[in-house]
C-alpha cells in the first residue's frame, strides 16, 4: 500500500469536484462526499492492518517512503505513518466528510471551489501528520493556510474580510518564525556534523548550546501556539470561527488546531528536550490561563458561536497541560482530549449552523425555548453540552482524567488551578443550554427540527464520542508506541537518533518503501 494515496486522493478529488462544479451544483457535492469516505475506508483498513502489527510485536511505524526531492540541501520527501499520525488521519477524513455533509444545502454559490477548499484542507492537514521532512512539514503547513482563507473570505459572514484576514496575517507570521527556526537547527546540525538535512529523525538529538536551544524551541512553540491556540496567541480564533462558515468552523476546531498540538509532541519537546524541560513551568501556567481564560470569555459572549469558539481554547489548554507534563499518563490524556474536541466542537458548531441557518441570527438573548419545537437539536446539544462538560462515560472525561493525573505528577499546584476548568466547563455548558432550549420563547420561535441528514451527521458524532469514552483502550494501543517513542527521543536523544540512523526498527528505513515497517516496539 502506498502513502501517496493519502495525498492524491483528495487533491484529485478536489480538482474534480471543482471542474464538475461549472456545469452542476449536485456533482461536487457527491465527488467530495464519495472521496472524503473512501479516504475514512481505506485509513480504518489501515488502522486495522496497524493493530494486528501491534499485537504480533511489530514496531511503531506502519508506512514510510523517502526518496531524494533537493539533494543539494538535504531535503526529501519522507513521508511515514505512526500511530499518532494515524489515529489524526482518521480524524481528519472523518470530519471532512460530515464537513461535506453539514454543507449539502447551505452552500450554494461557487459549489465546486467550495468542495476543493474542503479536500485541499484535507490534503495539506494530511501532509502535515506524515511529512518528515521539515521543510516539507513547512511546505504543507503554510498550504494548509490557503483553503481557510478561501472559506472564510468568501463563504462567510458579516465581518469575513476582517477575520480572514486578521488570521491570515497572524497565522502567516508565525509560520515564517517556524521557518526561522527550522532553518536555525538544520544550520546548527550542519556546523556540528557537516551534514545538511531537513530530516526528522536526523535533527532529533541535534547537539547545540542551551542559550541556541531556547531560542529555537521558542520559534517552534510560538509557531505551534498561534494555531494550538494557547493564550495570548489567541486572538484570532474568535473572530474566525464566527464568521467562518460551518464547515469552515469544523475544520477550524476539528482540524487545524490539532496541528499545533501535534506540532510540540512531535517536535518541540523530542528536539529540544532541556529547554522544553526548563521551560515546562512557563507552559503550564499559559496552559491553566487558557482553561480558566477561555472559560470565563465564553460566559461573557452574546453571541453562540463565538461562545462555542472559546470554549475551544479552554479545551485545549488541557491539551498544552498535557504535553509538558510530558509522562505516559498525560500525553495519552493529551491525544484523547484531540480527537474528544474534534467530536463535541465540531458538533457544537454544527448545531450553531443549523440554527443560524433556520433563524438567521447567533445572538443568544433571542433564543430560548426552543426544546419545545426542535426536540431532537435540543436533546443532541443537551448530550453534547454534557460531553463538553466532561461527563463520565464520554470522551473528553477520559482526557480530562488521564491529563490531569499526570500533571498531577509534575506540578500540584497547577494541576489544582486546572481542575477548576472543569466546573467552569459545567458552568458554561448548562448556562448554554438555559440560554437556548429552556425557559421562555422571546421571539416566539416555531422551527423546523433536525431532519435526517442532520440526524445522521449527530448519530455519528454521538457513537464517536460514546466509543472513545466507553473502550479508550484501541486508541491509546495506537498512540502508545508513537508516544513512548518521542519520550526516548527527549529523554536519550543521542542515543534515539543513533537507532534511527542504524534503522534498529524505531523510524521509517531511509530507503524507499511502501511496505508494513517491522521492528521491536520501543
Amino acid at each position: 500500500m502506498s502513502l501517496a494515496w493519502i495525498l492524491l486522493m483528495p487533491l484529485a478529488g478536489g480538482l474534480a469536484a471543482w471542474i464538475s462544479g461549472r456545469w452542476s451544483d449536485l456533482w461536487p457535492r457527491w465527488i467530495s462526499l464519495g472521496t472524503a469516505l473512501l479516504h475514512l475506508l481505506l485509513l480504518l483498513v489501515t488502522w486495522g492492518v496497524f493493530l494486528a502489527d501491534i499485537e504480533t510485536g511489530q514496531g511503531a511505524w506502519l508506512m514510510a517512503v523517502k526518496q531524494p526531492w533537493i539533494p543539494q540541501l538535504g531535503i526529501s520527501f519522507h513521508l511515514a505513518v505512526d500511530g499518532l499520525s494515524l489515529l489524526l488521519l482518521l480524524l481528519a477524513s472523518f470530519l471532512t466528510v460530515l464537513a461535506v455533509l453539514t454543507s449539502w444545502t447551505s452552500v450554494t454559490r461557487s459549489v465546486g471551489f467550495f468542495h476543493f477548499n474542503l479536500l485541499l484542507i484535507l490534503t495539506a492537514l494530511s501532509g502535515v501528520f506524515i511529512a518528515f521532512d521539515l521543510f516539507l512539514f513547512f511546505a504543507f503547513w503554510e498550504i494548509s493556510l490557503l483553503p481557510l482563507y478561501f472559506l472564510i473570505g468568501i463563504w462567510g459572514y458579516e465581518n469575513r474580510v476582517y477575520a480572514t484576514t486578521k488570521f491570515f496575517i497572524i497565522t502567516q507570521g508565525s509560520g515564517l518564525l517556524m521557518l526561522l527556526a527550522i532553518l536555525g537547527l538544520v544550520v546548527v546540525h550542519w556546523q556540528g556534523t557537516g551534514v545538511l538535512t531537513f530530516d526528522y529523525l536526523e535533527l532529533v538529538g541535534t547537539s547545540m548550546s542551551a542559550a541556541t536551544a531556547w531560542w529555537l524551541m521558542l520559534g517552534f512553540f510560538i509557531a505551534f501556539a498561534v494555531k494550538l491556540p494557547v493564550v495570548p496567541f489567541h486572538t484570532w480564533l474568535p473572530d474566525a470561527h464566527t464568521q467562518a462558515p460551518t464547515a469552515g468552523s469544523v475544520a477550524l476546531a476539528g482540524l487545524v488546531l490539532k496541528i499545533g498540538a501535534y506540532g510540540m509532541i512531535r517536535f518541540v519537546v523530542p528536539i529540544f528536550p532541556q529547554a522544553a524541560q526548563d521551560f515546562t513551568v512557563i507552559a503550564m501556567i499559559l496552559a491553566v490561563v487558557g482553561i480558566l481564560y477561555g472559560a470565563l470569555l465564553a460566559l461573557g459572549q452574546t453571541d453562540l458561536k463565538r461562545m462555542v469558539a472559546y470554549t475551544s481554547i479552554s479545551h485545549m489548554g488541557f491539551v498544552l497541560l498535557g504535553i509538558f507534563a510530558w509522562n505516559e499518563l498525560a500525553l495519552q490524556g493529551a491525544v484523547i482530549i484531540m480527537l474528544s474536541h474534534g467530536f463535541s466542537a465540531g458538533a457544537l458548531f454544527m448545531l450553531v449552523g443549523d440554527l443560524q441557518h433556520r433563524t438567521h441570527t447567533r445572538d443568544l438573548g433571542r433564543f430560548g425555548g426552543l426544546w419545545a419545537t426542535m426536540p431532537r437539536m435540543g436533546g443532541v446539544g443537551l448530550f453534547f453540552a454534557m460531553a463538553s462538560l466532561g461527563l463520565p462515560g464520554l470522551a473528553s472525561f477520559v482526557g480530562e482524567f488521564l491529563v490531569l493525573m499526570g500533571a498531577f505528577q509534575v506540578n500540584v499546584p497547577l494541576t489544582v488551578l486546572a481542575s477548576a476548568g472543569l466546573v467552569a466547563a459545567t458552568v458554561y455548558s448548562l448556562w448554554m443550554m438555559q440560554k437556548v432550549y429552556y425557559g421562555g420563547n422571546p421571539e416566539g420561535w416555531r422551527l423546523e427540527d433536525t431532519n435526517g441528514r442532520e440526524m445522521a451527521i449527530m448519530a455519528s458524532l454521538i457513537g464517536a464520542t460514546l466509543w472513545l469514552g466507553l473502550y479508550p483502550q484501541p486508541v491509546l494501543t495506537t498512540s502508545g508506541n508513537a508516544l513512548t517513542q518521542m519520550r526516548q527521543f527527549a529523554e536519550k536523544p543521542r542515543a534515539a537518533a543513533s537507532r534511527a540512523g542504524a534503522g534498529e526498527g524505531h523510524h521509517p528505513p531511509a530507503v524507499a518503501s511502501t511496505s508494513p515497517v517491522g521492528g521491536s516496539r520501543p
